[in-house]
């Protein structure tokens, strides 16, 4: 029997190619509310890093450097109250790529087990970090928010790797049960991995860690590209079990995965300082209010995340034609045969408010109802969509 070759889905994203092209017709160009890419600057001390390090010319450390080890550590403990040791923290080249490989790594340390559970509304990367790894990865259904875990089979969980929580959500902004994750983990011997990236943009309580339940059988992935602006830096953790910390950094070791020298400092210094993270929460706030004004200028119900930067719209036939209704062009809309409303959606948004907005099947296949909208422009920009729209925003 010949092997099916793997074949790359085309990358979410690039399938808004046509639309963006289409927004960014208009005056003023295109309002890019699609990716959660950070427009706002980093701290100063932050870029000043950067090219003050020193550490251009050695190899860095796999794991990351004493300083940034502890520069973690004492944000945890800040933020979370968890205190912990430095065997139980290592650092990755930005969680994506983390995300993306851990299923290959832990098939290597359980290669009787194939399955990869993560939730049904969820980040791709966590169905495409299976699939890499040649592994199956199985939705687990999602009320209320929280993960229904009594919905797992006993012959999946048998076979889990591991099991993926993200609180809050990206792309709903839900907040989970991390307790119930974590106790559900440990009676069947699966490693709950937590992506807590968005913890810092928690809205509704304090923000929480899986952590606080003990760190066996577990780890938390944070990351600074959220909380500092820095996304481009590329430069995350992960800390929980020591253990597994430990499996996970030496193979990561062996196989060249270290965050380069001059980002470790950066990193750091990211990390020590907590208020321009304050700062930051501040205008997240705010802007999530103002594009919840202009979606409910159109008529439309939009409620605010329980924590992250996201407005996670449920949409309905009318929504699409509102929207070409309060551009006031003049021009009639016509739906495409078989449009989901997001698309249709998504579409009325580019062709008569230059914006550009991600529909909800890039996170579930059943979300065609729904559109991702990220609060990652200026508030000029926002208001820019609110005139194009004729809704008055502050």
């Amino acid at each position: 029997m010949t092997a099916t070759p793997f074949r790359p889905p085309t990358y979410p994203f690039d399938r808004l190619h046509p639309l963006a092209t289409l927004a960014s017709k208009h005056e003023g160009g295109m309002v890019d509310l699609s990716v959660g890419t950070p427009c706002d600057p980093p701290p100063d001390a932050v870029i000043a890093a950067l090219g003050g390090s020193g550490a251009e010319r050695g190899y860095p450390s796999g794991v990351g450097s004493t300083r940034l080890r502890a520069a973690a550590l004492g944000w945890v403990e800040r933020r979370f109250g968890v205190a912990l040791e430095p065997e139980q923290l290592a650092f990755c080249i930005g969680t994506k790529e983390f995300v993306a490989g851990l299923p290959h790594w832990l098939r290597l340390r359980r290669p009787e087990r194939d399955v990869v559970l993560y939730p049904e509304v969820a980040y791709p990367t966590y169905a495409m970090g299976a699939l890499l790894a040649g592994a199956r990865p199985v939705a687990v259904p999602v009320h209320q928010g929280r993960l229904a875990l009594e919905t797992v089979s006993e012959e999946d969980a048998e076979r889990a790797l591991c099991l993926w929580v993200n609180s809050p959500s990206n792309p709903t902004g839900a907040l989970d049960d991390l307790a119930a994750a974590a106790s559900w983990g440990r009676a069947r011997e699966v490693p709950v991995l937590s992506d807590e990236c968005y913890a810092e943009f928690t809205w509704q309580g304090p923000p929480a860690t899986i952590l606080s339940q003990g760190s066996e059988s577990v780890l938390a992935l944070h990351s600074i590209s959220k909380r500092s602006n820095a996304a481009g830096l590329r430069c995350g953790f992960y800390v929980g079990d020591p253990e597994l910390v430990h499996y996970l950094s030496e193979l990561r070791r062996h196989a060249g995965f270290m965050v380069p020298g001059p980002i470790q400092l950066a990193g750091a210094v990211a990390l020590e300082d907590d208020e321009h993270v304050i700062a930051q929460r501040e205008r997240y706030r705010a802007r999530l209010e103002k594009l919840r004004a202009v979606l409910v200028g159109l008529g439309i119900d939009a409620e605010l995340p329980a924590g992250g930067f996201y407005l996670w719209v449920r949409l309905d036939g009318s929504a699409a034609p509102r929207v070409a209704e309060r551009a006031m062009t003049g021009a009639p809309w016509h739906d495409e045969p078989g449009e989901a409303p997001a698309w249709g959606f998504t579409r009325a948004l580019a062709e008569y408010a230059g914006t550009l907005v991600s529909p909800g099947d890039f996170y579930a296949e059943h979300a065609a109802d729904h559109v991702r909208i990220a609060v990652v422009q200026p508030d000029e920009r926002l208001a820019l969509i609110g005139r194009r729209l004729g809704v008055a925003i502050d």
